[in-house]
């Protein structure tokens, strides 16, 4: 009896995987309306040009304000760049969310936060993630929105470090993201928990820069300790040890602060 459950199972389970699998990826979905554009980035020389650079206004998950800009950014300007980790959980920080964020000698800060990209009824979920249930997208935002709506909005911990590299180092991260960010919307691809996430697509731009490689490990599988690898690589540009570089950098109370501030940004690093 057990022997024909297990076989039934394993049949279905197959099944279901080669569904999975034969499963193509689109733009052409009822996305969450957070995630529901696509930037669209045009190179003109020293200059980028990005249509729909994210600036919701969110007072929870569900009501927000949508809005979106269309910004010029000159990458003679491009100055600092800035690796930021929000854990899911204050219990248990292996899962987590990572980004990078952009600062301009104009006044000018921008995020780029590599996503799975979800459907109106869809909910995140680390398992689905292996099976090819959610297409990856690039957020291009204002840091009010994409740092505070998880700082603020849903109060979870956010930590804003200031990577060591060079102005010519921070632009070849930009350009290199956003680059990324075209192919995405000339040739959807699928987001996968393990291989194609948000700390896989920092870390191959990131790669392209070093000497020596950042091998995929716990670090990198578990981005929630992500910050400890960096600081052990020297890739943050600090001299404290773990613990409070994570005290030091927390942003959550500074962006609660400054959340209704035009200046947000100057705010949650002073």
């Amino acid at each position: 009896m057990w022997n024909v459950v297990l076989v039934l199972a394993g049949v279905l389970l197959l099944g279901y995987v080669a569904l999975r699998l034969t499963t193509r990826p689109t733009n052409d979905r009822a996305w969450r309306p957070e995630q529901a554009r696509l930037p669209h980035v045009t190179f003109d020389s020293s200059r980028v040009h990005v249509r729909d650079v994210r600036d919701f206004t969110f007072r929870s998950a569900t009501d927000f304000t949508p809005a979106y800009r269309d910004r010029t950014y000159d990458l003679d300007k491009l100055q600092r760049v800035w690796f930021v980790l929000s854990p899911f959980s204050r219990e248990w920080r292996g899962p987590a969310h990572t980004f990078l964020t952009f600062g301009f000698s104009d006044g000018q800060y921008v995020s780029i936060s590599v996503e799975a990209r979800r459907e109106a009824s869809e909910t995140y979920s680390i398992w689905k993630g292996a099976l090819r249930q959610y297409e990856l997208m690039y957020v291009i935002g204002e840091e009010r929105d994409v740092i505070g709506v998880r700082a603020v909005t849903q109060d979870d911990p956010v930590y804003l470090y200031p990577a060591r590299a060079t102005p010519g180092q921070a632009r070849a991260l930009f350009v290199a993201m956003l680059q990324r960010a075209q192919e995405i919307e000339r040739a959807p691809v699928f987001y996968n928990t393990l291989t194609n996430n948000c700390t896989t697509n920092i870390l191959r731009p990131v790669n392209a820069l070093l000497d020596n490689d950042i091998p995929i490990g716990l670090g990198i599988v578990l981005p929630g300790y992500s910050d400890k690898l960096a600081l052990e690589r020297g890739l943050i540009d600090t001299d404290l040890p773990l613990e409070q570089a994570r005290a030091a950098f927390q942003a959550n109370d500074r962006a609660r602060a400054a959340i209704h501030s035009p200046d947000f940004s100057a705010r949650i690093r002073s």
